[in-house]
């Protein structure tokens, strides 16, 4: 009796073959219902997917980021941080590859992992990229996460102060939230190749006036394949012994494939939360929806993405009193430029405005300064101390 209240029960385990929906989980690659199985390899040849996921992942990577001053918003750029975000993650790899390999990772497998190496003071010297395959996530009871990473001399753990962490909206990937709508864009390229490579020769009927066996039936079929097939399609055809040939019209489901492979574009596109003319969709796309469309790219896509990806940048780079005086942030006003004049435009209304200075407008032109560009002072109506001339 005593031996049945103390044993602790070992927890229960469970054995599946390899082919079970389960087992394939594990490899990052979910069966659907058409049967195809989705993973970040079948997903990346969807042209649709593709597209997004480099659209995402290099808009990122590409834009500059840069650690301010909170009290005047100058850039701290003697801070060892500001390397790390702005020029390069280590000496073999630029801060925009790493930012585009990290955002890959994390739309392909969920989140995406680097490790902050540190000098002997904990001063951040250089980020390197990790495998998501060879982090493990996990969670203290009172709520500490942590990370054990599988390196070659073993298993090691990790705090989260040394693993910087770009995740997806629910640590989910999207090619495992979309995998039905890729598994179907899958079966339309698969069935439009299939379409083409049966093209090549007449689709319709052969008719005979007098009844033929299996095997002469088999002999017709063979000789008007290696006849009219490939290389050899659109030539005459010559049929004996009475026999016609019957071209057979599409049918409706034929006609409408090409609407259901763009619905198809589209369903990916919410996925991804992208716009579908950013995916070359252009049927609804006019130049007016166009230009709105890609400020709402930067709106829902890219936001919540630069919003953790400051964060994942502030919590392993920056103490949590330089978080209190600095912050890190990416600048997106050349998402915003929609041409040279309206760019004009725009600095011209802020220079008369006061808003801002000489300076500061050939900054966001990539300009040097001036030494007398600090004047906050309205161009367009001051004529200079000596106004009598």
């Amino acid at each position: 009796m005593f031996s049945r209240l103390f044993r602790k029960d070992k927890p229960e385990t469970k054995a599946f073959p390899l082919s079970d929906p389960l087992a394939l989980e594990l490899f990052g690659a979910t069966p659907t219902v058409s049967g195809v199985t989705v993973g970040p390899t079948t997903a990346m040849r969807v042209p649709a997917v593709s597209c997004a996921v480099g659209l995402i992942a290099e808009t990122i990577g590409n834009l500059p980021v840069k650690l301010y001053d909170r009290e005047d918003r100058s850039s701290l750029i003697d801070h060892p941080a500001y390397k790390l975000v702005h020029d390069e993650a280590n000496e073999w790899t630029s801060a925009t590859q790493l930012r585009t390999e990290l955002t890959t990772d994390a739309l392909l497998h969920g989140a995406g992992y680097a490790h902050v190496v540190r000098l002997s003071d904990g001063t951040p010297y250089e980020l390197h990229r990790l495998e998501p395959g060879k982090v493990q996530p996990r969670v203290e009871v009172d709520g500490e996460p942590f990370y054990l990473v599988s390196l070659e001399t073993g298993q090691r753990r990790m705090s989260y102060s040394e693993i910087l962490t770009v995740r997806t909206f629910g640590g989910v990937s999207p090619i495992q939230l979309g995998r039905e709508a890729i598994a179907l864009a899958v079966l339309f390229e698969q069935h439009m190749a299939t379409l083409f490579a049966n093209g090549g020769r007449p689709s319709g009927i052969i008719t005979s006036p007098k009844i033929l066996d299996v095997e002469s039936k088999k002999k017709v079929a063979a000789s008007w394949f290696s006849t009219h097939g490939g290389k050899n399609a659109g030539c005459t055809a010559i049929l004996d012994e009475g026999m016609a040939y019957q071209q057979l019209s599409l049918t409706l489901t034929d006609a409408q494939f090409a609407e259901n492979r763009l619905e198809q574009i589209r369903e990916i596109a919410r996925v991804f939360r992208v716009p579908p003319t950013m995916l070359f969709e252009l049927t609804r796309g006019t130049w007016s929806n166009t230009e709105e469309m890609a400020r709402q790219f930067l709106q829902v896509t890219l936001k919540p993405w630069l919003k953790e990806w400051s964060w994942a940048y502030a919590r392993c780079l920056l103490t949590p009193d330089e978080r209190q005086a600095h912050y890190i942030e990416f600048n997106t006003e050349d998402l915003l430029t929609t041409d040279h004049a309206s760019r004009a435009t725009a600095y011209g209304q802020y220079r008369s405005m006061g808003v801002m200075t000489a300076n500061e407008v050939r900054s966001g032109l990539n300009l040097a300064p001036r030494p007398d560009g600090d004047d906050l002072a309205n161009p367009y109506t001051s004529t200079g101390k000596d106004s009598s001339q």
